[in-house]
């Protein structure tokens, strides 16, 4: 039972640490300009949607029902709604050129693009506590299964660090902070196996209601926050990012 548990917390911190990589490599660069910001942006909407389409739903699905699937995802995005409506907006001020007229104008955009980043975080973090229940589960079937599952979702959580880092770079946070808060994303696939380590008996229909509240609350920011920024930035450059993250996303799930 011990090495069950200790084998649990390893690969699940193997695998939501790998957040990380995505996040150095894109701290790695300079901040981005407005055609590489709409990339960018674009590229993480399009990573988190095939998170939520591709996967989250369907998981849900074969864990519950289609009752579970809606009133998961409704919840997810009203929670959302509410976070949205609660926290200040700063409104991005931007014309033809990324450049702006005044330092009033430049704190408005960074601080608009900061709270992006924030609810992109929450939105990955919130997504990444079922992966850990998927974790945990997998190696009370058997160890190879829950490496197998931990080695996926590791590998998909490389471009989840680069959604979260994105924004917060662009917003001028620091790099030192941007790979903390990827981390602190990628370690709630921890919680999650710790979650299911203390709860045994955790039902199949509560994991299914998890897995689509994360798909709306992931859904619910992309539309309202990444994809109407990046396509004010640069719609074309906006779209092959959404595109490429999308591809991407489905390939590694």
């Amino acid at each position: 039972m011990k090495v069950k548990i200790m084998e649990s917390i390893l690969y699940s911190l193997l695998a939501g640490s790998s957040t990380v990589i995505g996040a150095i490599l894109l701290t790695s660069f300079k901040a981005p300009g407005k055609k590489a910001m709409a990339v960018l942006l674009g590229f993480a909407g399009g990573v988190m949607i095939a998170l939520s389409v591709f996967e989250l739903m369907p998981e849900s699905l074969e864990l519950g029902s289609m009752n579970t699937v809606l009133f998961g995802f409704v919840i997810g995005c009203l929670i959302m709604y509410v976070i949205d409506r609660a926290l200040p907006h700063a409104h991005m001020s931007i014309g033809n050129e990324l450049e702006v007229e005044n330092a009033r104008k430049v704190s408005d955009y960074r601080d608009s693009l900061l709270r992006m980043g924030y609810l992109v975080f929450l939105g990955i973090a919130l997504h990444n506590v079922p992966e850990g229940l998927a974790i945990g589960a997998g190696i009370e079937a058997s160890p190879e299964i829950g490496l197998h599952i931990a080695i996926a979702i590791g590998l998909h959580n490389i471009p989840e660090g680069l959604a979260v880092a994105a924004p917060l770079k662009a917003g001028g946070m620091s790099d030192f902070r941007i790979i903390l808060f990827t981390l602190g994303a990628g370690l709630m696939t921890v919680v999650g196996t710790a979650i299911g380590l203390m709860v045994l008996d955790i039902s199949s229909d509560f994991i299914s209601v998890l897995l689509a509240f994360a798909a709306g609350a992931m859904i619910y920011i992309v539309n309202d926050e990444l994809l109407p920024k990046a396509n004010m930035l640069h719609n074309h450059f906006a779209n092959a990012g959404m595109i490429s993250g999308l591809l991407l996303g489905f390939l590694l799930l």
